[in-house]
């Protein structure tokens, strides 16, 4: 029952200290590509540790989990785990981490259900607000302009992605400055950030008490954004950005002292406007080579006592 313990251990040290410790990087904001990928290393490890236990403990509860989890390693390998010391505790800890695997699928796939129907929705708004041109091809990738009198832009996903944009911010913004708003929504587009978002958002709705998913959800939601602004300003400009945003967001309350939802604009384009320096290559390369180790630690514990037969 040592490697069970050992894997629920890991899986919860970092699920109670990967946020504290990243909440306090002073590099966060910096370099918002590279924050994702280790808020998503780590989320991957602690999901390891619960499904290799889960495996664990099945396979020490029932004979037919066992011959599918071992069926190609040799008898010594098997003995090795000591399965059948695991005791009674094998079979409810098992269920209940399958019932948690199964339940993520379930939040999963409501999460991507309510997207799909989001999505279904505002394309139905769009043919009969922004019916095809003649000539163009229905499954043409394209922008659509909507008559409103709110400026705005977003990305519509899906098999035949839509960039919406509003007559309002026509108006509003000129130039390089409605390059950078489009430049903005083509980096979510390019990165696939709304899988993220359905990701995060399904963890954190399926386990809310769960309070690493919740910081996770939260975490990409922020980080999403500056990484567009970002790939939009090595195009335009920062300055060319952060002045969109102010532009494109002045009349929803954000930058007056009881702000909206969209708190986080101002810090957007303080950020823009005063940035820091980016770190250095190789501490990014060695934060990246660190992160990718996270996953790899739960299997490195589960094929210990294999390694030590076979070695």
């Amino acid at each position: 029952m040592m490697v069970p313990f050992a894997l629920m251990g890991l899986g919860a040290l970092a699920a109670a200290m990967a946020p504290r410790l990243l909440s306090r990087s002073d590099w966060i904001d910096r370099e918002p590509v590279l924050a994702l990928w280790v808020w998503q290393c780590v989320v991957v490890g602690v999901l390891l540790c619960c499904a290799l236990t889960m495996a664990l403990t099945g396979a020490a509860a029932w004979d037919a989990v066992r011959g599918n989890v071992f069926a190609p390693a040799p008898k010594g390998v098997v003995e090795a785990y000591a399965l059948s010391g695991y005791g009674p505790l094998a079979a409810p800890v098992a269920l209940v981490l399958a019932f948690g695997a199964v339940w993520s699928a379930v939040m999963l796939t409501r999460e991507i259900g309510r997207a799909r129907a989001w999505r279904r929705q505002h394309r139905a708004e769009l043919l009969v607000r922004s019916p095809a041109l003649p000539g163009e091809e229905p499954g043409e990738e394209r922008l659509v302009v909507l008559e409103s009198d709110k400026p705005d832009a977003w990305w519509l996903p899906g098999t035949t992605p839509r960039l919406v944009i509003t007559t309002a911010a026509l108006r509003r913004l000129k130039g390089r400055r409605l390059d950078a708003v489009i430049a903005h929504e083509q980096g979510h587009a390019r990165a696939r950030h709304h899988w993220l978002l359905h990701c995060s958002g399904a963890l954190a709705s399926g386990f809310p008490q769960v309070t690493m998913f919740a910081a996770f959800r939260d975490e990409v939601h922020r980080l999403v954004e500056l990484a567009a602004d970002d790939s939009a300003s090595r195009r335009f400009g920062r300055t060319t950005t952060a002045l969109a945003l102010v532009e494109l967001n002045e009349d929803r309350g954000v930058f007056g002292p009881c702000p909206s939802a969209l708190a986080q604009v101002p810090q957007r384009v303080d950020r823009l406007l005063a940035p820091a320096s980016r770190l250095p290559v190789a501490r990014r390369w060695r934060l990246t080579a660190t992160a990718a180790l996270v996953p790899a630690v739960p299997l490195l514990v589960t094929l210990v006592p294999a390694l030590r037969v076979l070695g």
